[in-house]
């Protein structure tokens, strides 16, 4: 059962306070580790997870995300002015549902597939097969099925494969415009929809709670889809803004069982799911405070447990983790 944690959530002006001046808005993925880190997170809780198996090709899927997004050519790139409109406008200037893609990203997914085949289940090996015999077009509808959330046109079997390569080509598109643009003032910033990503305008997989320096304390949403974190308030629900009725859910013991302090080990968990009663969403936190070695989408998936009881409690989840989709396969239906 899921456990509701007391926990005080200090006001905007206390956490701004703390943090003793004004917070990085934005954290950019690193090129060299990004993947990586992933990839070395996933195989140390595959050793004694019950997804292990999965958990383990997941490895080896960012493993190869990681070498792709070291080697990618050049994109075609945003301009001064077209980067000036969408500032203008609210809006993320590399929208993942409106850029046009650069062909690049067909390479990756190529590469990809051919990367992962040699350890893969046979069944799977299948389902590869059939997506490399076809043709661009179609894996441009499975990559506008996937980015758009319409589930019964993404084929479930091979869409960790397209978002892999996705998330490598839109990775190093952020990258790339921010090596390009940001010496002459920063191309990326706010946006009208705190919700979604400032980049990319994508939703977040989870919150982490970062640990160190100047981002002590501070809670920053993973993009789905380009790896950019993005600053936001502790005090408000990530789909709606609330802060009236957020609780905080866990898989670790209830207020029932304290530890020697008279803490609650609810409280304390690493990985928490924060509802909000006023939108009926919710989104998880992971403390990496609590656990160094965190990785937001590796734990996510590990926590697979906590999704499934929040949902059951009636909450929608805001966030998406395109490592793992449900929903009906077009074959199927």
């Amino acid at each position: 059962m899921t456990a509701t944690a007391t926990v005080r959530v200090m006001s905007p002006e206390e956490i701004a306070a703390r943090a003793g001046g004004d917070v990085p808005f934005l954290v950019w993925p690193q090129r060299q580790t990004v993947f990586a880190e992933r990839a070395m997170r996933l195989r140390q809780l595959s050793r004694s997870h019950p997804m292990g198996e999965f958990l383990g090709f997941m490895a080896d899927l960012a493993q190869a995300q990681q070498d792709a997004v070291a080697t990618m050519p050049s994109v075609i790139l945003p301009g001064v002015s077209e980067i000036d409109k969408a500032a203008r406008l609210g809006v993320p200037p590399l929208g993942a549902t409106e850029w046009p893609r650069d062909p690049a990203w067909h390479g990756v997914l190529r590469r990809l597939a051919q990367a992962v085949q040699p350890n893969a289940p046979s069944a799977f090996n299948e389902a590869v097969a059939e997506l490399l015999a076809a043709d661009a077009d179609e894996w441009e509808r499975q990559a506008d099925a996937l980015l758009h959330g319409v589930m019964d046109k993404i084929r479930m079997a091979t869409a960790p494969l397209v978002a892999s390569a996705l998330q490598v080509y839109f990775t190093h598109l952020v990258l790339s415009v921010q090596e390009r643009h940001g010496a002459g003032g920063q191309p990326f910033g706010r946006i009208d929809d705190a919700s979604v990503c400032p980049c990319c305008g994508s939703r977040p997989t989870v919150s982490l709670i970062r640990s160190g320096g100047e981002f002590l304390g501070q809670r920053y949403l993973h993009c789905s889809v380009c790896s950019t974190q993005w600053h936001r308030v502790r005090a408000q629900c990530t789909h709606c803004g609330s802060s009236a009725k957020l609780a905080y859910q866990s898989l670790d013991r209830n207020d029932a069982d304290a530890d020697e302090d008279g803490s609650s080990r609810a409280a304390k968990a690493a990985i928490q799911a924060e509802t909000c009663e006023d939108c009926g969403h919710y989104l998880k936190v992971i403390h990496s405070d609590r656990d160094p070695m965190a990785e937001p989408v590796t734990d996510d998936l590990a926590s697979l447990t906590l999704d499934l009881l929040v949902s059951e409690a009636g909450f929608e989840r805001h966030g998406v983790n395109l490592m793992l989709l449900f929903g009906a396969d077009p074959e199927n239906t």
